[in-house]
């Protein structure tokens, strides 16, 4: 994984044992997905100030625009759950690549701080990770 650091810490300050436990609750919410439209199941976990786990699945709609990505809805969660500022999330889905926020979520989590690390992993095994500042360089604000 990129950036391994010392202690076991592998991405900005976590550590495997936190990755390994965010990308699992990301799977679990990837099995909830409601996808009758695309068959493209995401799921996501948000990791919080606090230290707590939010998963977060995308919710389809036949309007499309009333689509919810796994990603904001992990943060919904998160907030309204009163689990504390997102420090971090992972991605899983079922594309053999890993897959990176559209525009609109990489927005929501710019909300948060630019150095939120995002970590995604495809079913390739491979994690790939960076911060919102590196992957939203012009956020609105």
């Amino acid at each position: 994984m990129a950036g391994s650091g010392p202690a076991g810490e592998v991405d900005g300050g976590l550590t495997g044992k936190i990755v390994e436990r965010m990308f699992a609750v990301a799977e679990e919410g990837r099995t909830r997905s409601h996808s009758p439209y695309s068959e493209f199941a995401v799921g996501a976990a948000v990791l919080t100030e606090t230290d707590a786990i939010v998963p977060g699945t995308n919710v389809e709609n036949a309007s499309y625009g009333a689509t919810i990505c796994a990603e904001r809805a992990a943060v919904l969660g998160a907030i309204s759950d009163g689990a504390g500022r997102p420090v971090a999330v992972a991605i899983v889905s079922d594309a053999r690549k890993a897959i990176w926020p559209c525009g609109e979520c990489l927005q929501v989590l710019a909300e948060f701080g630019g150095g939120l690390r995002v970590l995604t992993r495809g079913r390739d095994g491979a994690v790939e990770s960076a911060r919102i500042d590196e992957l939203l360089t012009r956020p609105f604000d």
